[in-house]
């Protein structure tokens, strides 16, 4: 259920991401605009957010491919908590460097 939530936020992101590339495209005033948007702490605290999701998605995809092509079945929770963990770590360095 993770996967596929995380899944669908990166998806609603994407268009937002291409109209922010969009405006670097079409404008450079514009763009600086948006990129001075981007600098507000809430924007940065949605940026560690969609890094988290990412990770979650990322790890939750290479699990399914492990469980999916090996013949190999324990131990999936400790895989499921292993991924939530790298993937907080993940964000907390993302964190980190951001602030």
């Amino acid at each position: 259920m993770v996967h596929r939530l995380s899944g669908l936020a990166l998806a609603i992101f994407l268009p937002l991401h291409f109209l922010a590339l969009g405006l670097a495209i079409d404008s450079e005033a514009r763009f600086e605009d948006f990129l001075r948007w981007t600098d507000r702490p809430l924007v940065k605290l949605a940026e560690i957010g969609l890094m988290f999701l990412f990770t979650v998605h990322l790890l939750g995809g290479l699990r399914i491919l492990v469980i999916e092509n090996f013949d190999w079945r324990d131990g999936q929770k400790q895989l499921a908590t292993a991924a939530a963990a790298l993937s907080a770590l993940v964000a907390f360095a993302f964190l980190t460097r951001v602030f």
